[in-house]
């Protein structure tokens, strides 16, 4: 694991969006064996094989979390917004992360990078 990117979320202020950040993490790295961590534009990005998989964002609203190489992916209606090849999704406090299904999602869009 990439010390930049603890840090990161250990700076995040709102304490549920640091424990979101936390779990979309551990989505990612139990999604993708060898998965590369780095900051990149003050964000988290985890990348495989040097090609972008996904990366966190946090606003003041909301933490996002945006899978790349999605545009084979069957996603559920309404939750993800973006183009094709990257989605995203917006999650506020009180939102529940279905930690299963991201990581499957992540899985098969990592698959072939």
């Amino acid at each position: 694991m990439n010390q930049e990117v603890t840090d990161f979320i250990a700076s995040v202020k709102e304490p549920w969006q640091g424990e979101l950040c936390s779990r979309l993490r551990e989505v990612v790295n139990s999604a993708i064996p060898d998965v590369q961590e780095r900051m990149q534009y003050k964000k988290p990005h985890f990348l495989k094989n040097g090609k972008y998989a996904a990366v966190i964002s946090t606003s003041k609203e909301a933490v996002s979390f945006t899978i790349f190489n999605a545009s084979e992916l069957t996603l559920p209606e309404g939750l993800f917004e973006g183009p094709p090849e990257r989605k995203t999704i917006k999650l506020r406090q009180g939102n529940t992360v279905d930690a299963d299904q991201l990581s499957s999602l992540v899985s098969e869009a990592s698959s072939s990078l």
